[in-house]
């Protein structure tokens, strides 16, 4: 029962979570560049101040579609929070992803469609790592259920060591951050996909980007098993390891990040599926 209110809690409070972790990234990030930085809590002093902003709405439907991009995400980190099927979390995110990918194409700004087909050409170099992780972890457990992983008494890190090294691979894909940050390139495609939201409805893919947070920080914190200190350290090093490769590398080309996913990351995934798969693990 206690469990129960637990999860509940967490994924009531996600977005919150997810907003002072952006919070407490911007700091550290400031800190790295030798500037003060913001306050810990200015990502919701930008909720509030998009709040108070002129909605400019291009349609009805680019603007339903940047709603459901944080409803589907919220969705996809809750059935993470409560231990659900894997294969079902993927898909809700990869939905998330898609829905905002629609909504890049379907107005006529050409930095939002280049928003969006770069959007898609990351969603093409880290799902199949992702879904090969799933598959590994069904190998191992006989189960897609989340839960099976978090309530492992070996922490998964040790045996699938090579899904976490490809998983830490492709998340800065998955969060936009250099070297991979191609889709919201602000020198070149000016934010991409959000380029054309304003007001409450900028709130919603701003806000999702807290949820991505939390989404990635979960799947990282999964390796730690039953141990709940091992998987905090985890994500306390992965936080770390992001935010020093963020600020000490330049962003590579489209071409090179999806090499970099299919030609690294991806077959260092696959050897972790064969080798769990024979038992060598």
């Amino acid at each position: 029962m206690n469990n129960i209110v637990v999860q509940i809690l967490l994924i009531a409070l996600a977005p919150i979570l997810g907003g002072l972790i952006y919070g407490l990234e911007r700091k550290v990030k400031a800190r790295m560049q030798r500037r003060i930085g913001p306050p810990l809590l200015q990502p919701f002093y930008d909720f509030l101040k998009f709040a108070d902003k002129r909605k400019m709405i291009v349609h009805s439907t680019h603007a339903f579609l940047g709603l459901l991009h944080f409803v589907s995400l919220w969705f996809a980190v809750a059935v993470l929070i409560m231990g659900g099927d894997f294969i079902l979390i993927i898909f809700l995110h990869l939905l998330s992803t898609a829905v905002i990918i629609l909504a890049g194409f379907s107005t006529r700004s050409i930095f939002s469609h280049l928003g969006a087909n770069r959007s898609a050409i990351s969603v093409l170099a880290y799902e199949p790592v992702l879904i090969i992780i799933a598959i590994s972890a069904y190998m191992l457990t006989g189960s897609f259920d989340v839960s099976a992983l978090y309530a492992s008494e070996i922490p998964v890190l040790f045996k699938m060591p090579l899904a976490f090294i490809a998983l830490l691979l492709i998340l800065p894909v998955k969060l936009k951050k250099s070297p991979f940050d191609v889709s919201e390139a602000h020198q070149e495609v000016v934010g991409g996909v959000e380029l054309e939201y304003s007001g409450i409805f900028y709130e919603a893919v701003y806000t999702a980007k807290w949820l991505d947070y939390i989404f990635v920080y979960l799947l990282v914190f999964m390796f730690g098993g039953a141990n709940i200190w091992l998987g905090l350290v985890l994500v306390a090093l992965t936080f770390i390891y992001i935010n020093a490769l963020d600020n000490s590398t330049a962003r590579v080309n489209y071409k090179q990040m999806l090499r970099f996913c299919l030609w690294v990351a991806l077959p260092i995934a696959f050897v972790n599926l064969l080798l769990t798969m024979f038992g060598v693990l």
